[in-house]
């Protein structure tokens, strides 16, 4: 993967934005986009963009998760089932 060739200034998105759209659905690799030599903005395909929520969605979770298992807010699978058949009946 060559990082320069994804990174591209904003007056090459204004001239050439069906070529970048074409590059980034087929690469899947995000362009960064540039203003005055700064990188301002990115272009992703939606796939990635997709897979990327849904994995920070999943270490959002895992560290809410985390957290209640520290302070104490969690209980062993056996005792979880055994109030919830009880709750059931």
């Amino acid at each position: 993967m060559k990082l320069s060739a994804d990174i591209k200034p904003v007056t090459y998105l204004k001239s050439r934005a069906a070529d970048l759209l074409d590059q980034i659905n087929e690469t899947q690799r995000p362009v960064i986009i540039t203003q005055n030599g700064e990188p301002r903005g990115v272009l992703q395909d939606p796939k990635s963009y997709e897979n990327l929520r849904n994995a920070i969605g999943i270490l959002k979770l895992l560290a809410q998760g985390e957290a209640d298992i520290r302070e104490g807010k969690a209980m062993e699978q056996e005792e979880f089932f055994d109030e919830v058949e009880k709750t059931l009946k």
